[in-house]
């Protein structure tokens, strides 16, 4: 079996667990200090616990591909990626503190029950120290309360609601990815110069936290400049066939359908409402929009045609190795650090990579980066070398992780659906690179209590 399958377990180690009835983490003793799984002097494993199953299965695929390539880079092999751009200097290619990284996987489904087992039996059965992985926030905040009783760090994955770094943060938990918020404070200048101050909107919402937080997001910010929402729609996370969703539509009033939704309802809700005419209608004089917050280039392939001309924005973009000129005339120059991850996950997949596997790559080595400078993989040192971190050269920019929710703040790009791609993966294109202090927050806005971190002993 290769270690690049979508398997269960990769770079099989020595010493493996010893079976199926261990109830608690491995807490080991290491001086006067003691932690959960604290691993021995020849590896580390990390588990990635991703959706590989149910609607963002292509996501979770594509979040695996960066890990697995993550994994490459710390322990010396390949071309060593965003490692040579990074701007800290600390890992040098020997795994993490001397020992070579090996890890496990699990499938999330998509479920919040299903993540939290997988989760809870990669820290107990295969000791897992760090656990990392996404698609749903729903998922995140289950898992992140999760890590945060168990004693080990969770890096989450791509989870866009506020509430994962809101309500719901904890003291063991970090997210690199943007929220609902950044989004909404990035689009709405966008969408008014695109659209106009007089709109009616309707949404359609996916419904869990992710969903919910997102219509939140957006329709703060585009009440703000005028437009008025005609009706929002919970939306059921399972659904395939939004026809019946969208059938209203056409009976209202609405001149903007937005979706919030992602993955694999997303292009199900937006081929169907492009089959149901939307976006040739006019109504109150204006030609009907269709907007989607949160977009990534497999949504975009899977959509096709579909996404032609709709706004939307991601937390990172493919594009940006190469640099490009946004529409109103401004260039933006080749990333060094896109450019390095983009080569090595092209050459090494045939693809370029999504805003997922962006996310999680760089988690991953920020992970290990922050046990590197703490000189310690004890979840409390790690928080702390983390918390307030201010770094550069993975692929957004100048970036600091918030010390008090956890939360990383970056440039925000505004992307819409090429007219003319030049190929299968060429879907969409950056018109506004939103500078992150446009988008920063007050951390205390959503509530929610940090706590102190658990290391598990």
């Amino acid at each position: 079996m290769s270690k690049f399958d979508l398997s269960r377990r990769g770079v099989l180690k020595t010493g493996a667990v010893a079976g199926a009835g261990l109830a608690l983490p491995t807490v080991f003793t290491s001086g006067a200090s003691a932690f959960t799984n604290e691993p021995g002097p020849g590896s580390v494993t990390l588990g990635f616990n991703v959706p590989q199953s149910g609607p963002y299965a292509d996501e979770g695929a594509d979040e695996l591909r960066a890990y697995y390539l993550a994994v490459e880079h710390l322990n010396g092999e390949g071309d060593g990626g965003m490692l040579n751009t990074f701007s800290s200097k600390v890992l040098d290619g020997t795994g993490i503190l001397g020992r070579k990284v090996e890890y496990v996987t699990g499938d999330t489904q998509t479920k919040s029950d299903a993540a939290r087992a997988s989760a809870r039996s990669m820290i107990e059965k295969d000791g897992a120290i760090m656990i990392t992985g996404g698609s749903s926030s729903g998922v995140a905040v289950a898992v992140q309360a999760l890590c945060q009783e168990a004693g080990v760090i969770f890096m989450a994955g791509l989870t866009h609601s506020n509430d994962t770094t809101g309500k719901d943060k904890k003291a063991n938990g970090f997210r690199h990815f943007f929220n609902s918020y950044m989004s909404g404070a990035a689009l709405a200048p966008v969408l008014a110069n695109a659209y106009g101050t007089d709109r009616k909107a309707y949404h359609l919402t996916a419904d869990y936290n992710w969903g919910y937080t997102t219509e939140e997001a957006v329709r703060n910010s585009t009440e703000a400049m005028g437009w008025s929402t005609v009706e929002a729609v919970k939306t059921p996370l399972a659904a395939t066939d939004f026809s019946s969703y969208i059938a209203p539509v056409l009976n209202s009033d609405a001149d903007v359908l937005v979706l919030n939704h992602y993955g694999g309802n997303m292009v199900n809700s937006l081929t169907n409402a492009v089959q149901f005419g939307l976006r040739d209608r006019m109504v109150n004089d204006k030609n009907f929009e269709i907007i989607v917050p949160l977009y990534s280039r497999l949504m975009a392939k899977g959509a096709g045609a579909n996404v032609k001309g709709i706004f939307g924005s991601t937390n990172w973009h493919w594009s940006l190795a190469q640099g490009f000129t946004t529409p109103d005339g401004t260039a933006v120059a080749p990333d060094a650090a896109s450019a390095a991850f983009v080569k090595s996950f092209g050459e090494k997949y045939g693809f370029p990579p999504s805003q997922a596997a962006h996310t999680c790559y760089v988690q991953t080595i920020l992970y290990a980066d922050a046990v590197t400078r703490a000189n310690s993989f004890n979840p409390c040192d790690v928080a702390a070398a983390m918390e307030g971190f201010e770094f550069d050269g993975m692929g957004n920019g100048k970036t600091t992780y918030r010390a008090e929710d956890h939360q990383c703040f970056k440039d925000v790009l505004v992307v819409r659906g090429k007219e003319n791609p030049t190929s299968e993966f060429d879907l969409l294109e950056v018109v506004e690179v939103t500078p992150a202090e446009q988008v920063t927050y007050d951390a205390s806005i959503f509530g929610g209590d940090l706590g102190t971190c658990n290391p598990g002993a």
